[in-house]
This record gives C-alpha cells, sequence and structure tokens, in this order.
C-alpha cells in the first residue's frame, strides 16, 4: 500500500528535484532542493502562465530537465530591445514592459542576445512557450534555440507537451551536519521559500 502510494503522489502530484547549475541565480541556487507540482498541469486545472517556474523535458541526453521561467505564452510576441524584455499580448494594441523585480541587480534589464542591443521579436506558436533563464547572460534558454539556432530541427520555443512540473515548494539546502538552511559553497543562510517563491511572481501589478 505504502509503494502504491508513493508511485501514486511522485507520478501525478509533486516530485522532488536538487537543481544543477547557476541557470536561475539569484531566485534558485545549485544544488538547492525544490518540490514541484504535476497535478495543476496534467489535470489541466492550470495552464502554464507567464511568471512560472517550469521543470521541462529537453529529449537531449544527460540533460534530461531544464528549469525556466516562462516569459511568453501561446500567440504573444516577446520583444528584446535596449537589453530589456517586453510582451504584447493575443489581444493587445502595443507592447508592456516586464518589470522584473525577481531578477538579481546584474540581470535586472541587462537581457541580451549575443551582446546585440538590437530589436529582436519572437512570435510564439499555438501550443508552445518562450521561456528564459533569470541568470540571463550566464545561460542559453528560447532567445538562442537552447545553444545554437543553426540546425533545421532546433527552436526557439518549447512545446506545451514537454512542460511536466511547475515549481511549488523551494525546499533551499539544508547542511545536515550542522542541520542548517545553509549553501554548501555559497555560505548563504537561508530557510525554506513556500508560497512565497519567485515562480509565483506577479507580472500584472
Amino acid at each position: 500500500v505504502i509503494i502504491i502510494i508513493v508511485l501514486v503522489i511522485r507520478t501525478f502530484l509533486i516530485l522532488p528535484f536538487q537543481i544543477s547549475g547557476q541557470s536561475m541565480y539569484d531566485s534558485y541556487y545549485d544544488k538547492e532542493f525544490i518540490i514541484v507540482d504535476r497535478f495543476s498541469y496534467i489535470s489541466k486545472l492550470k495552464e502554464p502562465k507567464r511568471g512560472d517556474v517550469i521543470v521541462f523535458n529537453t529529449h537531449i541526453k544527460n540533460k534530461e530537465y531544464f528549469i525556466k521561467r516562462i516569459i511568453g505564452t501561446p500567440w504573444e510576441t516577446v520583444k528584446i530591445s535596449w537589453w530589456m524584455v517586453y510582451v504584447k499580448t493575443v489581444w493587445a494594441n502595443d507592447y508592456t514592459l516586464l518589470d522584473e523585480k525577481y531578477l538579481s541587480n546584474d540581470n535586472y534589464n541587462s537581457t541580451y542576445i549575443n551582446w546585440d542591443d538590437k530589436e529582436f521579436l519572437f512570435t510564439v506558436p499555438k501550443w508552445k512557450y518562450f521561456v528564459m533563464w533569470d541568470n540571463r547572460n550566464a545561460s542559453s534558454d528560447s532567445r538562442t534555440c537552447f545553444s545554437t539556432c543553426n540546425f533545421e530541427w532546433s527552436s526557439n520555443y518549447i512545446n506545451s507537451k514537454d512542460i511536466v512540473w511547475k515549481v511549488f515548494i523551494d525546499l533551499w539546502y539544508i547542511d545536515l551536519a550542522k542541520f542548517k538552511f545553509l549553501h554548501p559553497n555559497l555560505a548563504i543562510p537561508t530557510k525554506p521559500k513556500f508560497f512565497s517563491s519567485p515562480s509565483n511572481y506577479n507580472y500584472d501589478k
């Protein structure tokens, strides 16, 4: 019975992950533990929306999952111009500047594409999403097809069917030896973030 319950929970409800890498600094750190919510998306109770921090399947060998933030949803147009990010929603006549206060000082209003300050436009197709890291200029994401846009199969967008989880709880990193929430490399003390996680940032404020 216990095994069945655990399998059901891990398959349909929640799942623990440990983050590897610096792509989401300063919202989420390397080695940090998170709990992801699978039920909301597979049950269709909620659709992925702008601001959600998601875990999705990459179909890349040795990199099974990525964690990123949704910036553009289906039919929207994302504009990156002069290091800032704008979005035009489906029925809007103009673009709205995203005030991305969850970004670190180094990344705030510093979103580049190959260090070029010209204007870039991305119109998100149906059933797809435009995503970016929070550590904007230290990682690859939808801006550069996750590594390069030079191949026929590469794309700036991820498929909705590849989104499997939404970050639900940020457990951070616990030093079991000292029984403290202390990052092993950065020595940053903190505490778990439950419902105030950056994944819940409201873009409509």
